[in-house]
């Protein structure tokens, strides 16, 4: 759980620094993000 704490502010700014610099990066990064939230939530890493 605190891996996760400290994990989500720095994953959440470099996904938002690359949608800046690349935009259609969006969909993907959205989609990563969900994958690896729902994994953490289903295994409770």
């Amino acid at each position: 759980m605190t891996l996760q704490l400290e994990l989500v502010p720095i994953v959440s700014l470099v996904a938002g620094i690359a949608i800046l610099i690349v935009p259609r990066l969006l969909s993907y990064i959205v989609a990563i993000y969900l994958i690896v939230i729902g994994v953490v939530g289903l295994f409770n890493l």
